[in-house]
Order: structure tokens, then C-alpha cells, then sequence
């Protein structure tokens, strides 16, 4: 029998947080008082000094969660291949920046780091040792258009076997399994103008697996200006969909064993919580019917809309729906 608990990830506050609308301890109050159990912080958005942990700002999360009374549960890392600006880091460099996230995570009382594809599945088989030791789980995010069946995936879930280890698996993001195309970006070109015909003939052409190219010449045929081009390269960059995710959630119901910590992503909730692209109803049921024990932490990404508040507070309420049901 699951047992989910529920968080969000603050990066669900990045515009607000950036502008200098909230501060990390109003994103971390905010989290609690919307009904979050726990948080998920981004560590190259909101620790001033990463890829290290200093001991003043330690000692203000601390300080933050026991006040407001919920805890950091995951430290999201970042890999950056690029680092160095004359040649690409190689695979010794980033297993050493990942031991150091490890640290990190431990040092801020997280049990789970969300860690990114381009620390190889060999790398993250040598970083099992450090996992264990600190006692910090890390996972490979698998994030739109990767799926639990994409070849890099299927290289760590390979690796993740041959270890045998319970401190390496997979961070899913929901945004894997959309069916529909992202509904602000649909609004925001109905808005420019955009001929619905437009937008319906890109969404088709997506359906039916024509390429990019294919679909951008087709609507240039139909009169498409700027707006138009915005929305249907969404469809084949920003969020990538199906007609359905049926393989998807084969993938999902395979790979549980190894998921410790999931993102909730969404884009937008109507007032009766209905995700617009994301079909949760038929994502809910899997993880219920599994063993899982952890977090699904509320991932919103439409930072421009100024309603991150609003709907991340609509999502927790949707999960908690789901979760009584």
C-alpha cells in the first residue's frame, strides 16, 4: 500500500521569488500555510552559495522550517557539463560535484536529491557508496520528452538493477504524460489573434507524429504569423504530448521500485482542480496501487502568469482530492 505524502518544490515561486516579490522564508511560509507537508528547494535558485551549503544560510533554514514547522525533503541539484568555459567537465568532475550535492543534501537534513540525466548511469552507480553513507537517495529526473522507455532511462534502470542499491532510482515529473497541449500558451495565441483553425490543425499534426518542420510549414500554408509559431513550437519543445500516455504509465508502473520522490507538474488548474494537460486521474491510480513512500511535491511552471500562489494552492487541494477518492 502507497503512502504519499505531499509537498511542493519552490520553485513553483521562481518569478515571484526573483522579482523580489517573496523572500525564501515567505516561499517557505507560503508553502505551509497552502497545506504542504514538506518542500523541495532548488539549490542554484535559492542557496547563495552552491554548489556549497554555508553555515549562515544553514542556520537560517533551519531556523525558517522549525518556525513555520515543515521541513526541506528534497535538495534538487543541478549538473552543468559546461561549467568550465574551454571544454565540457568530465564524468571524475561531475561525480565529484555530486558527492558534494550529496553532502550538501545531508548537511540540510534532505533525504533525496533530485539529480540531472547528464550524470551518467556509470556515475551514478560509483556515487551509490556516498548515498548510502549520508543517507540521501538520488534520483534521475525524468523529465518531458524523456519517458521511463527512452534509451538513457533504460541505461539506468539497468544500472539502478545491477547495483542492487535502494539509494539510486528516478525523480518522474508528470509532464511526461501530458495528452494536451499546454493550455496557457493556447490561451495566450487565441488572445494575439491566432485563428483557432491554427492552433487545431498544429495540435492534429502533433497527434498524428508529424515533424516540426511538417507542422510549421502546414500552418505558415494557413496564414500563420508570429503568435501562431510561438504556440506550435511549444508543442514540439516546451510541452511535448501524446493522444495518450497508456505507454507512459506502463513505464511508471515498471520503474516504482525505483522512485523515492515524484514531481507533480502543472500549468494551469481550473476553480473545479482539473489540470488541463496532465492527465492525473490515470497517473494517481498507478502510484496508489503501488508501494510508494514519499513525496509528490507541486511543480508548477507558468511563471509569467502571477498566479503561482493561487495555483499551486489548487493543485494540493486537486492532490488531496485525488488522494481521499
Amino acid at each position: 500500500m502507497s503512502d504519499i505524502k505531499l509537498g511542493i518544490t519552490l520553485y513553483c515561486f521562481t518569478q515571484e521569488y526573483c522579482r523580489g516579490e517573496m523572500t525564501l522564508e515567505d516561499c517557505i511560509r507560503k508553502a505551509k500555510e497552502i497545506g504542504a507537508e514538506g518542500y523541495e528547494i532548488v539549490a542554484t535558485q535559492m542557496v547563495p552559495s552552491y554548489p556549497y551549503v554555508s553555515d549562515a544560510f544553514l542556520g537560517e533554514i533551519k531556523a525558517m522550517s522549525s518556525y513555520y514547522d515543515i521541513a526541506p525533503i528534497c535538495y534538487s541539484a543541478n549538473m552543468d557539463r559546461g561549467l568550465r568555459g574551454d571544454r565540457n567537465l568530465t564524468e571524475d568532475e561531475m561525480l565529484q560535484r555530486a558527492i558534494n550535492d550529496v553532502k550538501s543534501a545531508n548537511k540540510m537534513g534532505c533525504t533525496v536529491i533530485r539529480q540531472q540525466y547528464l550524470l551518467s548511469p556509470a556515475a551514478m552507480a560509483r556515487l551509490a557508496p556516498y548515498a548510502e553513507a549520508y543517507n540521501v537517495k538520488v534520483g534521475i529526473e525524468i523529465h518531458n520528452p524523456e519517458t521511463p522507455y527512452t534509451p538513457i532511462m533504460r541505461e539506468y534502470y539497468e544500472t539502478f538493477q545491477k547495483t542492487g542499491s535502494k539509494y539510486l532510482g528516478f525523480v518522474p515529473d508528470f509532464g511526461l504524460f501530458a495528452t494536451k497541449p499546454n493550455k496557457p500558451a493556447w490561451d495566450a495565441a487565441l488572445a494575439a489573434g491566432v485563428p483557432v483553425e491554427i492552433l487545431e490543425t498544429a495540435r492534429d499534426m502533433r497527434y498524428a507524429n508529424a515533424t516540426e518542420e511538417e507542422t510549421m510549414a502546414k500552418i505558415t500554408e494557413m496564414g500563420a504569423t508570429g503568435p501562431a509559431f510561438d504556440a506550435a513550437q511549444g508543442m514540439f519543445n516546451f510541452l511535448q504530448f501524446k493522444r495518450d500516455c497508456k505507454e507512459e504509465l506502463k513505464g511508471l508502473q515498471e520503474i516504482m521500485p525505483y522512485c523515492f520522490h515524484m514531481h507533480g507538474k502543472f500549468h494551469y488548474l481550473s476553480e473545479d482542480l482539473v489540470e488541463a494537460s496532465i492527465p492525473y486521474e490515470e497517473i494517481m491510480p498507478v502510484i496508489k496501487a503501488s508501494d510508494y513512500n514519499g513525496f509528490i511535491v507541486s511543480e508548477y511552471e507558468d511563471h509569467n502568469s502571477g498566479q503561482a500562489v493561487e495555483m499551486t494552492r489548487r493543485h494540493l487541494a486537486m492532490m488531496k482530492k485525488v488522494l481521499r477518492g
